[in-house]
């Protein structure tokens, strides 16, 4: 004879969704029996009867008010299941789903398998010591300890409560013959297991027990069904997906397709508005399209990598819900690969133009000159909504260049840097701690400017000495032996002394081979007068460290 499948539902919200999975069960021929939590309000639960009306496969049973992780749960479990087996003798399986469940299956197909394996109960069974999800840090404690507080509502007096009976070595007698077991509230048993647990003449006692420890409705079906089952296959049927808080995941419309791949016979939990989810698994659809392959490991790779994305996040995305921790070693700060040259344009005749044609990179001017933002082409707006505003990138640097690189993944950023611009000890920090920059220094190159006044000051000693003071400091940083970008530095006299070989180095690092052949070597920029007008700052007290990084 094929096996008949009653349904007990746990409801506590989004009712209408409840009374749709309801008659798709009973329009299949499987009784129902509806669990209403006492704290939906009466209008609601009026609402919901008139609207199924009245129906031969329906049950409701009697109302308990079940907040999270109660013993109410149990019970409320409990009458329902007693309710199904007795009004309903031809059952021989009996599921325990929530109103947030949602078949993946045809029915026709449910009670197919069901009907192979009458005598197998299917339930999350697994022992305390081999309970390794468990989230808290309170495994076998659970099943020892007294729990009378409410570990949400009442959290300060649930931790006070464990802690001082850790301390006063309080222990808890495991009833005999139990042996605890944990696993997924959402079972599956048959109607001989399910009857020997609810007629079992020890149920009082196991009932005072259970009612004394943390979560039983994790740990009551899951430890007696070990008394009473003939064959137990360690799982549940529901597909339920935790994140690290131990909080279910929900399903939405777009997970459509995942759980079409998924080996179970039901999911939770489902948004109510997942309107997609509802009407095709609820239609006879999955019954007319060609079956698809069950992939359980694909569905767990999935949520594992959500999780990973949730808890370790994206590179270089930055977010109110996410901001990670930069200070990890090896961490990328940013979205992608980009280059920092300090001084190359100093030295070069219309270095950013020949830059892009050798390399393809996206080569900008000075993305942090004091007046304003230096994009590619003189834009003043970027990629992302990006403004070339000084003022509103200097109210968070750092997130304008990750923002930046963020906006523009897929395309490696390349801009110049140096002591003349608004950059702080924090910005060369962040790029000489991040494995996706590459940063190209020639050092003392910031002369050349001021020797051509295209930066006056009053005092240009004191100028000049500021700026060698603050490369001096970007240096030392870019030198740490703990740096994650790959610096390459030259004095402004190896550079002039040897251009091209120079050039020829940072430009293969970057890919640029086949371009420097096309383009060949950009042309050094004028600096006739340069060695006589160092001559005169070195008389007049020029700092001795700039002398030594050129030597005319």
């Amino acid at each position: 004879m094929s096996a008949r499948l009653g349904i007990v539902m746990l409801c506590h919200t989004a009712l209408d969704r409840a009374e749709q999975v309801a008659r798709f069960w009973m329009q299949a021929g499987c009784p129902v029996v509806m669990h209403i939590d006492r704290a939906v309000p009466e209008r609601e639960v009026t609402a919901l009867r008139a609207a199924l009306g009245s129906q031969d496969l329906l049950r409701f049973g009697p109302r308990y008010r079940c907040p999270w992780g109660s013993w109410n749960i149990v019970r409320a479990s409990q009458d329902a299941a007693a309710l199904l087996l007795r009004e309903f003798p031809q059952v021989n399986h009996v599921m325990l789903s929530s109103g947030a469940c949602l078949p993946l299956r045809p029915v026709a197909q449910m009670l197919e398998m069901l009907s192979a394996r009458p005598d197998t109960d299917f339930i999350e069974s697994v022992a305390i010591d081999h309970a390794t999800w468990i989230m808290g840090g309170l495994s076998e404690e659970r099943f020892t300890l007294y729990f009378p507080f409410n570990w949400r509502s009442q959290r300060w007096l649930f931790d006070r409560a464990v802690d001082w009976q850790r301390r006063l070595r309080i222990r808890r007698e495991i009833p005999r013959p139990l042996a605890p077991h944990m696993g997924s509230q959402w079972w599956c048993l048959t109607r001989t297991t399910l009857q020997a647990i609810l007629t079992h003449p020890k149920r009082a006692r196991y009932e005072r027990y259970f009612r004394r420890n943390w979560i039983p409705d994790e740990s009551y079906f899951q430890t007696l069904v070990r008394l009473h089952a003939r064959e137990i296959e360690s799982r549940s049927l529901t597909l339920v997906k935790f994140d690290r808080n131990g909080r279910p995941n929900l399903f939405y419309d777009d997970h459509l397709n995942l759980l079409r791949r998924s080996d179970c016979l039901m999911a939770r939990k489902i948004w109510p508005g997942a309107d997609g989810l509802y009407d095709f698994f609820l239609s006879d659809q999955p019954a007319r399209l060609p079956a698809v392959p069950a992939e359980p490991a694909k569905i767990d790779r999935y949520f594992e990598l959500a999780e990973r994305q949730r808890t370790e996040g994206r590179a270089g995305l930055y977010m109110q819900s996410r901001f990670p921790d930069i200070n990890e070693t090896g961490a990328a700060r940013s979205a992608g690969p980009y280059v920092g040259f300090a001084g190359f344009d100093h030295v070069f005749e219309n270095f950013d133009y020949w830059l892009g044609q050798v390399t393809g990179l996206r080569p900008h001017g000075h993305l942090y000159a004091p007046g304003c933002v230096q994009f590619h082409g003189g834009a003043q707006v970027w990629h992302g909504a990006l403004s070339a505003s000084a003022k509103l990138r200097d109210y968070n640097p750092r997130m304008f260049l990750t923002n930046l690189l963020w906006s523009t993944r897929g395309e490696v950023q390349a801009f110049s840097f140096g002591p003349e611009d608004t950059l702080g000890h924090e910005m060369i920090d962040f790029m000489t701690y991040d494995p996706n920059a590459t940063l190209a220094v020639i050092r003392g190159a910031w002369l050349l400017p001021l020797w051509r006044g295209e930066a006056r000051s009053e005092d240009l000693l004191a100028h000049a000495g500021a700026l060698q003071r603050r490369e001096q400091d970007w240096l030392g940083q870019m030198a740490s032996r703990w740096a994650q970008a790959r610096v390459h530095v030259w004095s402004l006299g190896e550079m002039l002394a040897a251009p091209n070989p120079r050039l020829e180095e940072i430009v293969t690092r970057l890919g640029g081979t086949a371009g420097l052949q096309a383009h060949g070597y950009p042309s050094l920029r004028p600096r006739e007068g340069f060695d006589d007008w160092l001559v005169g700052l070195r008389n007049k007290g020029l700092p001795p460290q700039i002398l030594k990084d050129y030597q005319p």
